[in-house]
């Protein structure tokens, strides 16, 4: 950023430095949402030893998290009516730390409440971090919202990435576990000078926003949903996919890696150029021949080129989410529309989220191969470009004038 943006945000009456704080504390926040969750997949065989669980009962340790996000997503709009979002970012972020801290004891009970603890911060942050982009920064949205995109397929990465190496030199799986319980903390130090800026992003009180009955809403919703359903399906499953298709674990996890690192650039840049789009159609277009592109060439011939199939998944799937997340901004008028959008958005998202691994998992089972399982993933992405074409319409969601009472921004 060559300069802070002070157009209508809540910066004009403070210094530069604390502006750059809040970009700071934004990606930084943004690196939480992911790592304490993923940073379990690595470390399955020691965490099963150590607290004596079944391949099901670790299954639980994935599947909660989602069913929070669900759950907890879709409360946000009703805690920001009596609390500042900023508030509730410090308080999440302290949230996160001590489910993580949970998740470290010695009996599953425990670790089962760190889980649910875990997953419902990261829900209330899942919601608000998008719209404090739009709120502090209205005239760099795009910019700020594709680092923050980045900033969670980061967050995921290092959680992936780091977890047996810190293993093997500790020699404890606690030690990868617990850096996702100090980066929290660490953050929190960066958001508490922001804690003054309460007076100028004030709670919500009074403001009730409807958008059950918005056919933008719904096709925002289900273009979110529909690609939470294909990341964590594809992602669940595509080392399984490749391992039958005749490579070695190691091809497989590689190949997998593919999809994090070529979604790089679009979490980056769709969310810039959306911004400056008088509509999003032509994005819309791009993301789903990405996506059914790489889809059809793992299931036509897995092993003839898997790195290519697997970054263009990643550029699809990258490209979807950063879309999904700029679509919360675009199509709303202000930051209280912005969170209900968010929230119903995420809510029936992750809903669907939970069902993807659960579901090509049947498939397979059923038919005894991957085939059935892509063509339905191919099938869905039909209906994802449909509902994305509806959402990236140039029109802004016009909630119900009488559910609508005050135009405070959260």
């Amino acid at each position: 950023m060559n300069r802070v943006d002070r157009l209508h945000s809540p910066f004009e009456q403070h210094s530069r430095a604390l502006a750059w704080l809040a970009v700071f504390g934004l990606l930084l926040a943004a690196t939480n949402l992911r790592g304490g969750l993923v940073v379990f997949a690595p470390l399955v065989l020691e965490i099963r030893e150590a607290l004596s669980l079944s391949a099901s009962a670790f299954g639980m340790l994935t599947t909660l998290p989602l069913i929070c996000f669900a759950v907890i997503s879709i409360l946000v709009p009703l805690m920001t009516r009596f609390f500042s979002s900023i508030t509730l970012v410090v308080f999440g972020l302290l949230i996160i730390s001590l489910g993580v801290v949970l998740r470290l004891v010695a009996s599953y009970p425990v670790v089962i409440l760190g889980t649910l603890l875990l997953g419902s911060a990261i829900a209330l942050l899942n919601v608000l971090i998008p719209v404090l982009v739009k709120v502090f920064f209205p005239s760099r949205m795009g910019l700020m919202t594709g680092l923050y995109s980045i900033m969670l397929s980061l967050g995921a990465g290092m959680g992936l990435y780091l977890a047996v190496p810190m293993l093997e030199y500790f020699g404890h799986w606690h030690y990868p576990v617990m850096v996702w319980a100090l980066l929290p903390l660490l953050t929190c130090l960066i958001w508490l000078p922001l804690l003054k800026l309460r007076g100028e992003v004030k709670p919500v009180t009074g403001a009730r926003v409807t958008l059950w009955k918005s056919a933008t809403a719904w096709a925002v919703t289900l273009y979110m949903g529909l690609q939470s359903f294909y990341f964590y399906a594809i992602v669940t499953w595509l080392p399984n996919i490749l391992i039958e298709s005749g490579l070695n674990p190691l091809e497989a996890g590689s190949t997998t890696a593919m999809i994090s690192l070529a979604s790089i650039p679009f979490n980056l840049f769709i969310p810039i150029f959306a911004t400056k789009m008088h509509n999003q159609r032509s994005l819309v277009v791009l993301i789903s021949l990405l996506s059914f592109s790489g889809l059809t060439g793992l299931w036509w011939a897995p092993q003839l080129a898997p790195m290519l199939w697997a970054a263009l998944i990643g550029m699809g799937a990258g490209g979807a989410l950063s879309l999904s997340l700029s679509f919360f901004i675009l199509r709303t008028g202000d930051g209280v529309q912005a969170t209900a959008l968010s929230a119903m958005a995420q809510s029936l998202g992750y809903l669907l989220a939970a069902t993807g691994p659960v579901t090509l998992a049947l498939m397979h089972d059923i038919s005894g191969h991957w085939l059935t399982a892509l063509m339905l993933l191919m099938l869905l992405q039909i209906f994802q470009f449909a509902f994305g074409w509806k959402a990236a319409a140039a029109v802004q969601i016009k909630p119900d004038i009488n559910t609508h009472s005050s135009k405070r921004t959260p």
